[in-house]
């Protein structure tokens, strides 16, 4: 019995690394195709409508998709292995998957703030001018260097990087969604101010590229505080 069941959950775990890397390689690919209309999150005349809402948050699920699912898949594969000391394989494969899409569940809640930061930016660009609108940009920027800083962003870095069994989160009590709702809103706090500063930098290709490799340096580094300051000095600067 014990042999089938570790070869089971040795092929789940590679079904499941693969299907989260498969599914950000076409998230990526989505992005660099959709780069020459700004990823869908640039048409103020039609900011209001329910259309654009609707493209807005779809191609903010597919960036995260991209950008987030490389650096989480760890804690994802964690979260299996753990559930399967529990369950039977079949069970613990279903559980895996009930808690992704509880996390990326927190990441489209978090892209409706986006959407009305983006709605906000839009009044500020037509009604200010560029001149202020780049500067309220830098703003941005800069607060988002000053955020690498704080405790908050720590303390939200290291429940990302922890031992599964060591997280606020993690307890028998606690149900699976829950369960990856909660690591997805420390994984908002410690991220969001970064995906932020795209709005700025124009959604550019290269600007989500070298986000994404600090937040998998942030998260897999064995010394994740060197990251952390060096990217808070750049964006200061």
């Amino acid at each position: 019995m014990g042999e089938p069941q570790l070869d089971a959950l040795l092929v789940q775990r590679n079904i499941i690394l693969i299907l989260l890397l498969m599914l950000a390689a076409a998230a990526w690919a989505v992005l660099v195709w959709a780069t020459p209309g700004h990823v869908g999150m640039d048409t103020p005349v039609a900011s209001s409508t329910g259309i654009y809402a609707t493209l807005f948050l779809t191609s903010w699920v597919v960036m995260m998709v991209a950008m987030m699912f490389p650096a989480t898949a760890p804690m994802f594969l964690a979260f299996h292995k753990d559930q399967s000391a529990k369950y039977q394989p079949d069970d613990a494969f279903a559980f895996t998957w009930i808690f992704i899409t509880a996390y990326l569940f927190v990441w489209a809640l978090a892209g409706i703030a986006a959407y009305t930061g983006e709605l906000v930016a839009s009044a500020v660009r037509y009604s200010l001018g560029p001149t202020i609108a780049a500067q309220l940009g830098g703003v941005v920027i800069l607060l988002a260097g000053v955020y690498q800083l704080t405790p908050l962003k720590e303390l939200c870095l290291r429940e990302c990087r922890m031992a599964i069994a060591t997280t606020t989160w993690h307890g028998e009590k606690t149900n699976l969604f829950n369960m990856g709702l909660l690591h997805g809103f420390f994984c908002v706090g410690c991220y969001l101010p970064l995906f932020v500063t795209l709005y700025p930098l124009g959604m550019s290709i290269g600007a989500m590229a070298v986000i994404t490799f600090i937040v998998l340096a942030e998260k897999a580094l064995p010394w994740p505080t060197p990251v952390r300051y060096t990217t808070a000095v750049v964006l200061v600067l």
